[in-house]
Formats: structure tokens, C-alpha cells, sequence
């Protein structure tokens, strides 16, 4: 009803942001043989097609296929899935979730009835088991009607390091990150095409969200700035070619941050006056700046605070 309502609203305003599956396009790009990838929108986690904003992907081996990240509703996933099928017969026997927002995992009960292997970071499940209430509560809208926790799927494969699947002439490379965007964070390499899946660990045009460890997240850019890929698929925003340049413009961001947050409290700062200055400079390069910012600069304070 909530969904109905605000879309009789925005027709009645002409001013409608709809998913693209929505209107029957749910785009789909070759980025190599045999790897896919949908980009999300720039849009806001409370705007009309919110469940549509993360960047998913899959991988055709000669065997089966790879899903990597399913999208923020069940309609995204059936999308997703749905592409599947119209370029590949074989079965999908993996679904690979980067981490635990909601953007990226809720399209997973679409895959069910495949009965995949769903993986992910070890921590993954604790942090699913904590958020489930409340994505069946504030995301209803995103789930089948009536919304159940049996619909918030958790990872039956845990990465605790690192893991290889192999799809058939081709095998991934999955690696279990500390925590840095999250407490959850797992990268996907292909190497057959070497193409390389961040997940949010890497935001591009989109500012990025800090919910795990501004330190953290550094330090996984450094590492990942080093890997030799071909192809850097975001979590949000364009697809890349070369980490390194990919990962500056947030790793400066995050800088700023960690920087402007221990300027803050050397100085006997608020967080609330943090919050107004620290890396105010930074907003001219991000779009959907007050979405996250003030809460990044929240958590930079809080982490910081004890050092």
C-alpha cells in the first residue's frame, strides 16, 4: 500500500524516479566473455527505486554461473535473474553477497528455487542475524508480500579468508576483508577476464558510507589500489579499468575524514561541530552528499575518539 501510494503520487506530480526493471529495461553490459554487470542508480536509499542503486554482476563458467550481489528487493533479484536466463541455459550454483546492506542482499530470495550455494564473509551472517528485524520491518515493500524473515537469506558458504569457486573453465578468487566499509566486506576475482568485484569497498561519483572502520577501509584501498585487474566493478557507480586511479578519489575522501575528525578532537571539538566542518571541501566531488556525510564524519569522531 505504501509503495502504491507513493507511486500514484509521483504520477500525479510528474516526477517519477522507477526502477528501470520497473518499466521493463533492467540493462545488463558484457564487460568480458562470459561477465555481466548492471549499474545502479544515483538515487537516494528513501527515493521511488532505492532497490535499484547498487551495481550486481554474474559470471558464466562452462559449468554454472556466479551472481554477484542481488540488488535491494525481490523484484531487483527476479530482474537479475531473469537477464540470466535470457544469455545462459546453465543453472546459477553460487549467489555471493559483498556485505550486509540492504541494497545488495535482498534480491537473494529471488534465487531459491535454483537452490544455489549462497556465500559470503564469515561475519556475514551475525550481521544478517542483527539486521533482520529490521529489514522485514522498514523494507517490507522489497520482499514478497506477506515480507518474512525466511526472505532475508544468509550465506551457507563462509569466507573467513580467502576461497576459489570454479564455475568450469573459469574459477573466482573470494577474499574476507577486516573490517573496513563494513565488518563484512568480500571482494570477487575473476581471473579468466580479470575483472574484480569490490563491492563498496569502492564507491565511484556516489559519496561513499562509513559503517565499519575509517582505518580499516584505508587500509583495504592500499591493498586493492595494487591489484592487477583489467575490469574494477564498484559497488556504486561506474566500472573502471585501473584500481588505482578508481580508488583515489575516495581514498582522499576517507583521508579527510580520519584527518579532519582527529583535527576535531585535538581541538576539544563536538561531534556536532565536527559534523559541520570536517571534510566540508571534499563535497564539490560526490554526488548524494547528504545521504552519508554527516554520518561518515559521525562514525570517523566516534572511532577516533579513543585512539
Amino acid at each position: 500500500m505504501r509503495r502504491l501510494l507513493i507511486a500514484l503520487i509521483c504520477i500525479a506530480a510528474g516526477a517519477c524516479a522507477f526502477s528501470a526493471h520497473a518499466e521493463g529495461s533492467f540493462a545488463v553490459d558484457t564487460l568480458a566473455p562470459g561477465v555481466y554487470v548492471h549499474v545502479g542508480k544515483m538515487l537516494p536509499l528513501d527515493a521511488p527505486g532505492h532497490d535499484d542503486i547498487a551495481n550486481l554482476g554474474f559470471v558464466v563458467g562452462t559449468h554454472c554461473v556466479a551472481v554477484i550481489d542481488t540488488g535491494g528487493s525481490v523484484r531487483t533479484g527476479r530482474a537479475l535473474r531473469d537477464a540470466i536466463v535470457q544469455r545462459t541455459p546453465l543453472p546459477v550454483c553460487y549467489v555471493i553477497n559483498t556485505h550486509v546492506h540492504v541494497d545488495h542482499v535482498l534480491g537473494n530470495a529471488a534465487f531459491m528455487g535454483d537452490k544455489p550455494q549462497f556465500v559470503g564473509h564469515a561475519l556475514l551472517q551475525g550481521a544478517l542475524a542483527r539486521s533482520r528485524t529490521l529489514f522485514v520491518r522498514e523494507y517490507a515493500g522489497d520482499l514478497d508480500a506477506p515480507a518474512t524473515d525466511a526472505q532475508i537469506i544468509a550465506p551457507q558458504l563462509v569466507v573467513t579468508d580467502t576461497l576459489e569457486l570454479d564455475l568450469g573453465g573459469r574459477k573466482l578468487s573470494l577474499e574476507a576483508w577486516p573490517t573496513a566499509h563494513t565488518d563484512c566486506d568480500l571482494t570477487v576475482f575473476d581471473e579468466t577476464s580479470g575483472t574484480l568485484f569490490t563491492g563498496d569497498l569502492l564507491f565511484r561519483d556516489r559519496v561513499p558510507a562509513l559503517d565499519g572502520s575509517a582505518l580499516g577501509w584505508l587500509a583495504a584501498m592500499d591493498s586493492l589500489a595494487r591489484f592487477k585487474a583489467q575490469h574494477v566493478v564498484p559497488g556504486h557507480g561506474p566500472v573502471a579499468r585501473d584500481a588505482k586511479p578508481a580508488m583515489a578519489p575516495q581514498r582522499r575522501y576517507i583521508q579527510a575524514l580520519v584527518d579532519g575528525a582527529r583535527k576535531a578532537i585535538a581541538g576539544g571539538e563536538s561531534m556536532s561541530d565536527a559534523i559541520a566542518r570536517v571534510g566540508s571541501g571534499e563535497k564539490p566531488h560526490w554526488r548524494l552528499w547528504d545521504s552519508a556525510h554527516a554520518h561518515n564524519v559521525a562514525r570517523a569522531y566516534q572511532e577516533l575518539e579513543w585512539e
